[in-house]
């Protein structure tokens, strides 16, 4: 019996850092490359490694990059390609939204997960607002089967489109904790006493300047944050405006993940601060870790975590919520999230489920 021919198409491409669909797609990749052939599109632009396959699946590039408005290009090149060659498509993001309806012959193929809402990111300009709003519409129209991953989303398509989906979340279960060693000391010596943490995108609308104003008039506990603070003038800009500020220790991406980890898991409490809609990998890992939270009240983290964090609307609700934060039971919160997370947030779990909406089941 042939396998089903599987392409994902909508990351920038493999191997992952911590992206939200390359994370996804590097798990599916990880559980399902025995029994499909894969193909993952990526952007030849994009990724400084070139590999031909990763983890059993074929890695195809595309030579126009997945970011700003040449993402749309490179997204709608990559479907079209994609649904001539495979059984099935798995489409992430909503960058395809205007050449979706020319392949309506196809729509049985295309498995669609927008993931958040992107069109409520205030990154963006309103008329781009628009735009995005308008392609999601059209490739939830026009998309064969679709995946939330969170329940506010799938209310959301429901109420807004009319359309059910299948709700399937993201796995956490790849962040690991580990010990403190003494080289990590001396390169973090934070680690030495409590501190607050948080590993984010560098973009607003993952409340950054909330979450940094929270802590710079308090010294109750130290925030690290760790992001892509040079990947854009905003991040460059917030980096050093906070920069000096004794409270605050804003680390670079750090991509080695039993670094990351080290840092994450021994952590005195989590801070997340994303705001544009479904279950954000960082938080379902936090989760795994049995961290204690406290998340922006989004809406969608109060879903992800099924109510068992602390939530927060403003920077002086954070720092009221840090600077209390030994009169909460921190441990029962953390093995609280840890229940959550190990019931719903586990990739083997979730890539059968892939797999079931893939062959039809």
């Amino acid at each position: 019996m042939n396998k089903v021919k599987l392409a994902i198409v909508g990351i920038r491409g493999l191997p992952n850092n911590y992206g939200g669909f390359e994370t996804l797609a590097d798990y599916l990749v990880e559980h399902l490359s025995t029994e499909m052939e894969i193909t993952v599109y990526c952007s030849s632009k994009d990724m400084d490694s070139r590999l031909s396959e990763y983890k059993g699946a074929k890695l195809k590039y595309i030579p126009i990059t997945s970011h700003g408005g040449l993402g749309i290009f490179y997204d709608s090149i990559s479907l079209i390609q994609a649904v001539f060659q495979n059984d099935k498509v798995l489409f992430l993001g909503f960058g395809a939204g205007f050449v979706i309806p020319f392949l309506k012959f196809y729509k049985s193929k295309i498995i669609l997960n927008i993931g958040g809402l992107d069109w409520k990111r205030n990154k963006w300009s309103p008329r781009t607002r628009k735009i995005i709003k308008k392609a999601e519409e059209l490739l939830i129209n026009n998309s064969g089967q679709i995946i939330s991953d969170n329940i506010g989303i799938q209310n959301y398509i429901l109420n807004e489109y009319g359309c059910t989906s299948t709700l399937i979340a993201y796995g956490g279960d790849q962040a690991i904790k580990k010990t403190i060693t003494e080289d990590a000391i001396q390169k973090y010596p934070f680690l030495q006493s409590k501190y607050a943490f948080s590993v984010i995108r560098i973009q607003k609308d993952n409340n950054i300047d909330m979450m940094l104003d929270a802590f710079v008039n308090q010294s109750k506990l130290p925030f690290v944050m760790v992001g892509n603070w040079k990947n854009s003038p905003y991040g460059i800009e917030t980096k050093e405006k906070y920069s000096n500020n004794k409270n605050l220790i804003l680390l670079d991406a750090i991509y080695d993940r039993d670094i990351l980890d080290t840092l994450r898991s021994n952590c005195t409490i989590y801070i997340h601060g994303h705001s544009a809609g479904g279950t954000n990998p960082s938080l379902a890992e936090a989760m795994y870790l049995s961290l204690p939270v406290f998340a922006f009240a989004s809406g969608y983290n109060e879903y992800t975590s099924h109510h068992k964090a602390l939530y927060f609307n403003s920077s002086e609700e954070l720092a009221s919520l840090v600077n209390d934060y030994d009169s909460f039971d921190l441990d029962k919160m953390g093995k609280d999230l840890f229940e959550v997370a190990d019931k719903h947030y586990r990739w083997k779990v979730i890539s059968n489920q892939y797999k079931d909406i893939i062959n039809n089941k």
